[in-house]
């Protein structure tokens, strides 16, 4: 059950239950094991996902089961905050908000106790502007697995000490947006530097050797020639990757959507090429239904059958649960069951292919094998 995120401080991303596979270093050096697969990039590190271990990974496939069969949620996504450091321009956030009202550290645990995710994303906005988010994360967490944690972040605040921090705390795995793969990222992101600081922050801390860094870039009309090259940035700095897709409901903006059947045509044939990369270390974190469903997802225009409010839900950062990021029906955490039965029984909305829900719309029985199969481990501890 990979995950997904809403938004990286509202720029998309995928999340997934992994945290970096335990064969960092196949055969041949590192490069892919497939026969004749090329190598796109000189300093390419085998980097992967780790799997889960064992006794991790049973716990959350049984929570997640369990909430699966009791209708309540398998993944939340905590916005601890509304401001943001950004203003991007796929998204309606950006700059200072009123944070007089956001929950404080020990609330969260009161959701927790409540919801029993067995995966928790935490984002905003920009989770990295409280000064409190450690103590956030030790709350969510309480020392215990599940849930298994993604912050999802723009990195502009992002400190090597904070890093090792929030790992400490608990975080599983830390999603980074980049659009582009050099400092048109920061024009993108209405951030000056920001790209530079990427630049030198992720290798630097992806040589720690955990395995625990995924870039996500959200595919949009602006960055679609990009998304090879994306992919050989993750490479050069020794981290993950993984795609989502631009909704035009957030802002309204379609300008941004590919939907000519050029941008269609180079869509695919992009993917196309990234997925001929795919190979036995799981550095590419979306899965192949995953990015066939992106694709449908841009073909068609939208994506029916959502099943927001019932198998994720948002907690804002002042508490109400609402169905999603960009559904602003708002409901007391006592409300649950009335959301679903108001919202997610009547919900037509299409308008998105985020990647919680990519992850989410899939059956159970596909869902428990894509992530038995990629992502957890059932014949070896960590290494």
């Amino acid at each position: 059950m990979p995950v997904f995120s809403p938004l990286s401080g509202f720029g998309l991303v995928v999340l997934s239950f992994a945290s970096p596979n335990s064969r960092r270093r196949r055969q041949n050096g590192g490069r892919p094991s497939r026969r004749n697969a090329p190598c796109y990039h000189p300093v390419f590190r085998g980097t992967s996902l780790r799997k889960v271990p064992l006794g991790e990974s049973l716990k959350i496939i049984g929570r997640g089961s369990l909430n699966w069969l009791a209708q309540r949620p398998v993944v939340v996504s905590f916005e601890v905050t509304d401001a943001c450091t950004c203003w991007c321009k796929h998204c309606d956030h950006g700059g200072p908000r009123d944070e007089s009202r956001n929950l404080k550290p020990a609330e969260y645990r009161r959701y927790m106790e409540a919801l029993r995710p067995c995966v928790v994303q935490i984002s905003g906005g920009e989770p990295l502007v409280r000064d409190d988010l450690v103590e956030i994360v030790r709350h969510i967490k309480d020392g215990a697995t599940p849930p298994y944690a993604i912050l999802v972040s723009n990195w502009s605040h992002m400190t090597q000490e904070k890093y090792l921090a929030l790992r400490d705390a608990g975080i599983d795995q830390f999603s980074v947006s980049l659009d582009f793969p050099d400092s048109r990222h920061d024009g993108f992101r209405g951030y000056p530097g920001l790209y530079s600081q990427l630049e030198d922050l992720v290798p630097r801390l992806a040589k720690l050797g955990h395995d625990d860094i995924v870039l996500n870039s959200c595919i949009t009309s602006e960055n679609l020639g990009e998304i090879e090259t994306i992919a050989d940035k993750a490479r050069e700095w020794g981290v993950n990757i993984s795609y989502s897709a631009y909704s035009p409901r957030r802002t309204g903006c379609r300008d941004y959507l590919p939907a000519s059947p050029e941008q269609l045509a180079e869509l695919n044939a992009r993917l196309d090429r990234v997925e001929a990369r795919r190979d036995g270390v799981n550095w590419i974190v979306s899965s192949p239904s995953t990015m066939d469903g992106t694709r449908r997802y841009f073909q068609n225009g939208g994506t029916p059958g959502c099943k927001a409010g019932l198998r994720f839900l948002v907690v804002t950062a002042d508490g109400w649960l609402q169905p999603c990021s960009m559904q602003f029906q708002r409901y007391r955490l006592a409300d649950r069951a009335r959301m679903i039965e108001e919202f997610t029984a009547a919900n037509t909305c299409d308008q998105c292919y985020v990647s919680i829900r990519s992850y989410l719309d899939k059956s159970f029985p596909q869902l428990l094998w894509e992530n038995v199969s990629g992502f957890f481990s059932f014949a070896s501890q960590r290494q």
